[in-house]
């Protein structure tokens, strides 16, 4: 059955009203509808606040990891799922396919989030001989390299084995700590400094406390044995980590994980398990977080190493680090193991070497070097002082040694074909060999972004200048208040966008790179973890000059030009104004993948025209589809409440506006401020706010007719149409009906009659918009099929005007407006008043253009009179 002539049989019914039990009925009805409808839109609405918050996620320069990702998409799914039960209870039996195509798209997204690294190989130790770059999946990057440079070229590298990425799952699986770790891991705020630090803390105290399955502890013993063979002196071994994507091109993990050196073998164990611990460190987490990669990914393999007894030590670029467009050799130097170079705790030695025609040293910065670190004769590292020493001041490799150097590094280039960055280390034997005890791809610079000193402008105004010289340890400038970090703790209370300065450019502030403006250091070189991270985050970092936490304060604004050496006073506008916007290093990242994947399934939306045939279920194809179709039919079976249900007359109230009206009103819940007993209901006693906009809108404006007015006012205009003979209640005709409200202090449904034309109004108006909608129908008239058609179109038009969809068929006309301020939906409802009242007969002039033209700007301007007052 049409939906008109749904509207012909109610007007005509000649059935006697239902009893009071069934319009107590039907108030139950509605409170059970209204309040599944409500939150139905409350869960549409947090869905879609959801799915508004990837997008801007994908598009922004956010950090997030997956905790962020798990718990958006739990959180959408869930909030899809009650819409779907709520529409159930809204049209039971109605849309069964929705479910269905629910848990289809939930198999998608959850056979993303479920994707796990596999192991293609079970081998819990390989000895290094056996070592080549195709088995970087099993023993990480770092070794994975060493065992290439071994065994493929020949170079000296420490003989040692690896711990296995195997290893690493049987040793969580045997303590059952990854589940775990997943636990809290999820349930944490990561982006929440303090609430890292715990975190850290609770998942490395687990990894230590755990017991190494016996297996693995075997397999550890036997290759130790292996080693200890091979020397006619005790072994000390150096762990290292190898994590899978350590030592990547573009994403370093510099000095984010822990080493162990000069460890004895029967403190392996233990040593083992602190440098597994340190994947759950605070630079490891911050690092994946800020660089996008999930936890479940980074498998941590260790690299055990015969310690090699250093003269000296340090690190080889085999170019410019910070300007790429120099292809010299930068080689940094130190006495005693590298550490010092790499976790930056002293300033080193400089040497630049060119390549061409031929190795030769075109540069020695030889520095003061406070403090070297050597071997204990037993176990552990040593700091030996220095100071007042000859050595301190001496070259920390001979000319000879920084070419056979020079000449070793540009070998190793030469095989992999790239940039590379070499940890070495110079034995302290009678050969005095060098050992590699790393390489990885160099992280560089854009060449675009940093074409040199030469070309950077240098403002003329040396009086802003607190401090200048020192290392571009990564090259720009920027500007910020200061904040000086002299112990871990001070990383919690580091603000956003500061300039940090420490004494040492420790691996420790590496964390805190993800938000700072810039870094500057007394102490450190290019060749440390800290500056290598400064220039993967595009970070400016000045190092190496003494005394500069003197001269600084926390709070003060300054500009930091690493590319001019100098940490001036205030904000420098002349050096900002070419600045390069840093890169967003979460861009086509594992992590970034990883939503942009699972997005598909929620966000797009591909239900556009609920016209079309295709709005269907089984075409839901996204969460997105799922909420629009909901959405679209929660609102239509709320539209049909009133048409659906035969009014209760004998339980309704007349309204006595002046003098009793022909308009008749039922309380479904809370429509009324107190109870009415009488037969009447005062306008003064209706709570409900779409009614009293309604109302305002019908009595706002006189109706000038035809028929013309009488005289005696509004009120006898509205009871002449209502007491019109074809009207009368007396005579069983299909008009011989009233007009209607059912009404709560929200909602309010409109039948009227007025005239020979038929208003069907349903409304809800609430502090939340999207909860918010007017569905208006309209139809009838005396005049022929043609006018009555060209007067809803020109109802049509004028309802677009102020934001309703209007969808026209023959001289039916339903407008709808939804998802918009309460306040927007109350002047709507006068204007809807207005019309309801003002449009009666005007079907007679609609053959008439002047006529037309004149009505349409006496009620546009009417209209804004009434929703402005």
């Amino acid at each position: 059955m049409g939906f008109f002539n749904r509207i012909q049989n109610y007007f005509s019914s000649t059935k006697e009203g239902p009893l009071p039990s069934d319009a107590e009925a039907l108030r139950l009805d509605f409170k059970e509808r209204y309040n599944n409808f409500k939150l139905l839109i409350s869960a549409n609405n947090k869905a879609l606040e959801i799915m508004a918050d990837i997008e801007r996620t994908l598009k922004g320069d956010k950090t997030f990891g997956m905790a962020y990702i798990k718990a958006r998409c739990t959180a959408v799914s869930v909030n899809v799922f009650r819409m779907i039960r709520k529409m159930e209870r809204l049209a039971p039996g109605k849309y069964e396919a929705l479910p269905e195509r629910y848990n289809a798209i939930q198999n998608e997204i959850g056979s993303i989030l479920s994707e796990s690294r596999t192991v293609r190989d079970d081998r819990l130790i390989i000895p290094l001989t056996d070592i080549h770059v195709e088995l970087s999946d099993i023993v990480g990057g770092k070794m994975a390299n060493l065992g290439e440079l071994k065994n493929r070229i020949g170079m000296n590298v420490p003989d040692g084995f690896s711990i296995t990425v195997a290893a690493y799952d049987l040793f969580l699986k045997d303590n059952d700590l990854q589940t775990e770790i997943d636990r809290r891991i999820q349930s944490a705020t990561l982006e929440n400094m303090e609430n890292l630090v715990a975190l850290s803390a609770e998942i490395r105290q687990l990894i230590v406390q755990g017991k190494m399955p016996s297996v693995l502890a075997n397999e550890i013993n036997e290759a130790v044995r292996q080693l200890s063979e091979k020397s006619d002196q005790p072994i000390y071994l150096a762990l290292r980590s190898s994590a899978l994507g350590e030592d990547a091109s573009g994403a370093s993990f510099a000095g984010q994980y822990h080493s162990i050196l000069n460890v004895s073998t029967e403190n392996i164990f233990s040593a083992y398990k602190e440098v597994l611990s340190s994947k759950y460190g605070v630079p490891a987490l911050t690092y994946r977080l800020n660089r996008g990669f999930r936890d479940e990914d980074i498998a941590m393999s260790v690299a055990c190493l015969c310690m090699v007894d250093a003269v000296s030590g340090g690190v080889a670029y085999t170019c410019n680090p910070v300007y790429p467009s120099d292809q010299s050799i930068f080689i940094n130097a130190a006495w005693g193991l590298p550490k010092s170079v790499v976790d930056g705790s002293i300033s080193s030695d400089l040497f630049v070497v060119s390549r061409t025609p031929e190795v030769n040293i075109i540069r020695s910065d030889i520095v003061h070097k406070e403090r070297k670190f050597v071997c204990y004769p037993e176990e552990g590292v040593c700091r030996i002082d220095l100071t007042g020493e000859d050595t301190a001041a001496m070259p920390s490799l001979t000319p000879s040694q920084i070419l056979k150097l020079a000449e070793l590094a540009l070998k190793i280039e030469a095989y992999y074909g790239s940039p590379q960055d070499i940890e070495w280390a110079l034995s302290n034997e009678t050969s005095a060999e060098f050992h590699i005890l790393q390489c990885r791809p160099m992280q560089q610079m854009n060449p675009e972004d940093n074409p040199g000193r030469e070309t950077i402008h240098l403002p003329d105004m040396p009086e802003t200048a607190m401090a200048s010289g020192g290392i571009t340890a990564s090259p720009g400038s920027a500007s910020g208040p200061a904040y000086i970090a002299e112990k871990a703790a001070d990383i919690l209370g580091f603000p956003d966008n500061a300039v940090l300065f420490v004494r040492q450019a420790l691996p420790q502030w590496a964390p805190l790179l993800g938000r700072a403006a810039a870094v500057v250091t007394e102490q450190g070189g290019f060749a440390g973890h800290l500056a290598n991270v400064a220039r993967e985050f595009s970070v400016p970092a000045l190092f190496s000059l003494p005394g500069m936490l003197e001269k600084v304060e926390t709070g003060m604004t300054v500009t930091v030009d690493a590319d001019g050496l100098c940490v001036h006073h205030g904000r420098i506008e002349s050096l900002l104004t070419n600045r390069k916007a840093s890169h967003f290093l979460m861009l086509d990242s594992p992590v970034h993948r990883m939503l942009q994947r699972v997005s598909r399934h929620i966000v797009p939306l591909n239900l556009l025209d609920p016209d079309s045939p295709d709005f269907r279920p089984r075409m839901c194809t996204t969460l997105h589809d799922i909420t629009r179709f909901i959405h679209e039919k929660s609102v239509q079976e709320m539209f049909n409440f009133g048409m659906n249900h035969h009014f209760p007359e004998k339980t309704a109230k007349q309204l006595y506006y002046k003098v009793p009206m022909q308009w008749w009103i039922l309380n479904l819940d809370d429509g009324f401020h107190a109870e009415v007993k009488g037969k009447y209901v005062k306008i003064d006693n209706i709570a409900s706010v779409p009614m009293l906009a309604l109302w305002e809108g019908i009595i706002a404006v006189p109706w000038e007719g035809p028929p013309p007015i009488d005289g005696k006012g509004l009120l006898s205009v509205m009871f002449q149409a209502t007491a019109n003979p074809h009207l009368n209640t007396g005579t069983r005709s299909k008009y011989a009906e009233r007009n209607y409200f059912m009404i709560s202090r929200q909602y309010c449904s409109l039948s009227s009659r007025l005239g020979f034309h038929f208003s069907i109004l349903e409304t809800s108006v609430s502090e939340r918009a999207a909860e918010n909608y007017i569905s208006f129908r309209f139809k009838g008239g005396a005049a022929d099929q043609d006018r009555r058609t060209r007067r809803v179109r020109f109802l049509g038009e004028l309802l677009a005007e102020f934001g309703f969809r209007s969808d026209i068929q023959s001289d039916h006309l339903h407008a709808r407006l939804e998802g918009v301020d309460a306040g927007v939906i109350t002047a709507r409802l006068k204007m809807i008043g207005y019309l309801i009242l003002h449009t009666r007969q005007l079907d007679m002039i609609m053959s008439k253009p002047a006529m037309v033209l004149r009505y349409h700007d006496k009620f546009r301007n009417d209209i804004e009179k009434i929703m402005n007052s």
